[in-house]
């Protein structure tokens, strides 16, 4: 099965969406990103969107594929008409943030997320309920 979900955020704004169930036998894949800007044809928009496991404490436009929490990034540029998504294969079972940032303008931004839906066993909800455990308490 396949969930959707879709928003506008204005530049500096983060977006909970509310996956968790109770036993954590479900997961989600992200099978699609899109970005597109409030207004695509108002001329120069540097838009970067991305998708954490976690809650982010800033926002930026700053793309660092270390970071273990990141799940996905869309990037549209419409001065090159450019646009980018990249995303990361792994299967969730908790909330879903998005985040957007950009330098240029101040223009909001669309994003529409795309999730499938898997079933997990046991061993496989604790698997990725212990990864995003792991994530989210790492001593810097």
């Amino acid at each position: 099965m396949i969930k959707t979900f879709r928003g506008l955020l204005n530049n500096g704004a983060q977006e909970r969406i509310r996956l968790q169930h109770i036993d954590g036998k479900t997961g989600y894949r992200i099978k699609k990103f899109e970005v597109m800007t409030k207004n695509p044809m108002s001329g120069t928009t540097e838009a970067v969107m991305k998708a954490y496991s976690i809650s982010q404490s800033s926002i930026d436009a700053v793309v660092d594929f270390s970071e273990q929490t990141l799940l996905a990034v869309g990037i549209m540029l419409t001065t090159e008409a450019q646009d980018m998504k990249i995303f990361d294969n792994g299967i969730v079972n908790q909330d879903i943030f998005i985040t957007y940032a950009t330098q240029a303008g101040s223009d909001a931004c669309n994003y529409y997320l795309e999730l499938e839906t898997i079933s997990l066993d046991d061993v496989e909800a604790t698997a990725v309920i212990l990864k995003n455990f792991r994530n989210t308490n790492t001593v810097v």
